[in-house]
């Protein structure tokens, strides 16, 4: 099953030496694998020179009630995949309390080292952004493309006005190394609207988005770059395009 599962990401067009953000559904490969074991598949189809990124949010547990971020301890809130990934040896971990990255490959250092430098969650300086001057490609395994924290750092640059709190939150981070710093961070509010990322399908046409199947996943590999120009575009349209209001909230 390994080189069946390198065969097919080699097919939707993960190439060696990529750097890749993937949103993934260990659910729906529906397959006996173990999630390090589909990591590792993953890791090999992008060779020694490439680098895998897995978002590691963890918003539902760290907040302005419990304002504490420990990047050896705080678990992502958001899927079997990236809490195994976060575990894995090897793997480096952006600094941010809500919307962290961990990264395992040639430039996993690099892309996440800077991140704590932002004052939002997606800033320039997060490894979302970061992956833009690395011909960066963002991997959806399974239903995940709803879930794309890439757009959230499209929606920071257009301006959106329903991403972020009015207010900061006073944050304690804690390094792999045991050093805390404190920080004033603006949150995500989406309170209000719902998110309706699976529009990307809408704006981009091959192959600047690539469609097929890993295990039994409906999956789809996108160029970063093309996208954030094709978002900025419908925003600019439309500022509301990627969100549904949601009455009575």
């Amino acid at each position: 099953m390994a080189e069946d599962f390198k065969k097919q990401l080699r097919s939707l067009g993960l190439e060696s030496g990529d750097v890749v953000l993937m949103h993934s559904s260990m659910k729906a490969l529906k397959t006996q694998k173990t999630p390090a074991e589909f990591i590792d598949d993953v890791i090999s189809a992008l060779g020694p020179e490439g680098t895998l990124l897995i978002p590691a949010l963890s918003y539902e547990y760290v907040n302005s009630e419990q304002p504490y971020f420990i990047a050896n301890e705080t678990e992502p809130c958001i899927g079997l995949i990236p809490r195994t990934f976060f575990r894995m040896p090897g793997v480096v971990r952006s600094l941010h309390p809500t919307h962290s990255v961990c990264a395992y490959g040639k430039k996993a250092v690099e892309l996440t080292s800077q991140h704590h430098l932002d004052e939002t969650p997606v800033g320039p300086h997060s490894p979302f952004r970061t992956i833009l001057d690395h011909k960066g490609k963002l991997l959806f395994i399974g239903d995940t493309l709803k879930s794309c924290t890439f757009m959230h750092g499209v929606e920071e640059i257009a301006g959106a006005p329903y991403t972020l709190k009015k207010t900061r939150t006073h944050y304690f981070i804690k390094d792999e190394n045991n050093r805390i710093a404190e920080k004033d961070m603006f949150p995500h509010d989406f309170r209000g609207w719902e998110q309706e990322y699976q529009r990307i399908k809408d704006i981009l046409e091959y192959p600047d988005i690539k469609t097929g199947k890993v295990g039994q996943a409906d999956c789809c590999l996108i160029d970063a770059s093309a996208l954030l120009k094709k978002a900025l575009e419908k925003f600019r349209e439309n500022q509301f395009y990627f969100v549904t209001e949601v009455p009575g909230e």
